[in-house]
């Protein structure tokens, strides 16, 4: 046996390379990226996002483009391109995210070296009881089935998702993994939040002085639950009549997805869009209370964790993930989707009682420092990395399922 190097790997990968795919959103990975940087990889972002964000921290960044609203149209040039940017970056391993970057990359490496995908929810086909996403999702299935042909591991960021792939066998067994979420950066979180404005000032910029003031970040799609939100605000107003609402994220970037501006200049008197934004630790510095009425398979959402680590009481919807991060009555509510009334009493049961709401939101904080903090989560993904690492500098990487099923036809073959 050689020397082992800094990692553990062996003195062949002393310090591996990780390329790690993901949509426009990836950059919120990049604390991630930077703590993996830390433990000795040498990390490469792929992402269709802007790659200014990478290079400012010193990530080398490479683009690729698809469309995340299209279905079906493009995708065998995208596997075409995922796979000549992966032979020119020649990783150890490869870490892919996001609904379409998690089916494609598999296809286009195909075992040529180890990928570890993250499952970060189940995405439009799986959140939408529109007849197209309920006609897809056998087809969905299919494809996941499919891409665990070429899957090193599969990590789950909650237990619902991963009890679904294993159910339907979407995935060989024994090869999930759960990992809650991707993380949060404890520390540059406070730092934001002590260099941004008081809240008092930022409350005086948007005219919400005396407001008791309810936020939602994310993007403002009907499949986020903006549209609860907006029908939960007269119920909630009837008992709280100075709340006001604050509304982060973008709506003009969600196509056929996005919530009619005319459904939201209704209640324009009440509520405040402030579009995508990255000062989000201080606006949730001068809110009162995080509303996330979510109808979508969320991974484990982030929104969640910087409205916890914030100190907010947090009313969300009963869905995978956000279950992951509020336990119902004692660091927040949860509700059923769609239940605009639910909804406005568990808000107005929060601002009516001040003491309650912060003791919620001090249980917030000290659950999302011990169980989310970023280090540990990065240990996790370590740990499935090192394992992988070492079945191929060893020749021991497990077969597909696919390679299996041959084999083992050949192997009953030669026995008859």
């Amino acid at each position: 046996m050689g020397a082992e190097g800094p990692l553990g790997f062996g003195s062949g990968s002393m310090n591996p390379h990780l390329v790690c795919i993901g949509g426009e959103d990836h950059a919120l990975r990049i604390s991630f990226l930077m703590e993996l940087r830390e433990r000795g990889f040498r990390v490469t972002a792929v992402s269709t996002g802007d790659e200014a964000l990478f290079l400012r921290h010193g990530i080398p960044h490479r683009r690729y483009e698809f469309n995340r609203f299209a279905n079906g149209s493009g995708k065998a040039g995208t596997i075409r391109t995922l796979r000549r940017l992966v032979r020119e970056l020649r990783p150890d391993i490869v870490q892919s995210f996001d609904t379409k970057p998690n089916l494609l990359t598999p296809l286009a490496v195909r075992g040529e070296v180890p990928v570890v995908r993250t499952i970060n929810g189940l995405g439009w086909t799986f959140s939408s009881l529109e007849a197209r996403a309920l006609a897809m999702r056998p087809a969905f299935c299919g494809l996941q089935w499919i891409a665990s042909f070429w899957t090193a591991a599969t990590v789950f960021q909650n237990r619902d998702d991963q009890a679904f792939f294993e159910r339907y066998r979407l995935i060989p067994r024994g090869s999930g993994r759960l990992i809650q979420g991707s993380g949060i950066d404890v520390n540059a979180f406070a730092v934001a939040r002590r260099l941004a404005s008081p809240p008092a000032t930022m409350r005086r910029e948007f005219g919400l002085e005396s407001a008791e003031i309810v936020i939602f970040v994310g993007r403002l799609t009907r499949l986020k639950g903006v549209p609860t939100l907006l029908e939960a605000i007269p119920h909630i107003l009837s008992k709280r009549p100075h709340a006001r609402f604050v509304l982060v994220g973008p709506r003009e970037s969600e196509g056929p997805f996005a919530v009619a501006k005319s459904e939201i200049q209704r209640f324009a008197s009440h509520v405040t869009v402030l579009g995508k934004r990255h000062d989000v630790p201080s606006l949730l510095g001068m809110a009162d209370l995080f509303a996330f009425p979510t109808q979508y398979r969320e991974g484990v959402p982030r929104v969640l964790l910087e409205a916890g680590l914030a100190g907010l009481p947090i009313v969300a919807s009963r869905m995978p993930g956000c279950s992951d991060v509020v336990e119902d009555g004692w660091n927040g509510y949860l509700v059923a989707p769609r239940d605009a009334r639910a909804l406005a009493d568990r808000i107005v049961d929060i601002l009516s009682d001040r003491t309650l709401g912060a003791a919620m939101g001090q249980r917030s904080a000290s659950l999302i420092r011990e169980r989310f903090a970023l280090p540990g989560i990065v240990d996790q993904y370590c740990d499935v990395y090192k394992s992988n690492l070492r079945a191929k500098s060893r020749g021991l990487l497990a077969p597909s399922p696919l390679e299996s099923g041959i084999a083992n036809r050949r192997l009953d073959g030669a026995r008859q």
